[in-house]
């Protein structure tokens, strides 16, 4: 098995809820992906907002996925 260091700030540290200094790849990844969805969640409600789709009922946002997808399957 090999070792890879890798350093972060206290502040990450923390971010991250880490108790030990030591953890294993997977956990990680882990750690990292959840972080990077919790990330693309936030841009993505971010986005929402500014172009007013966080405003849509259910029926309008099926309503333009079915747009969408039909506009896809007449240019194939």
């Amino acid at each position: 098995m090999k070792t890879l260091n890798v350093a972060i700030s206290d502040i990450e540290f923390n971010k991250f809820g880490l108790k030990e200094e030591k953890l294993s790849f997977s956990d990680l990844l882990e750690l990292v992906s959840k972080e990077l969805t919790r990330m693309n969640l936030s841009k993505s409600v971010e986005l929402a907002e500014k172009y007013g789709l966080s405003n849509m009922s259910l029926e309008e946002i099926n309503s333009e996925v079915r747009a969408v997808r039909n506009n896809a399957k007449s240019n194939h």
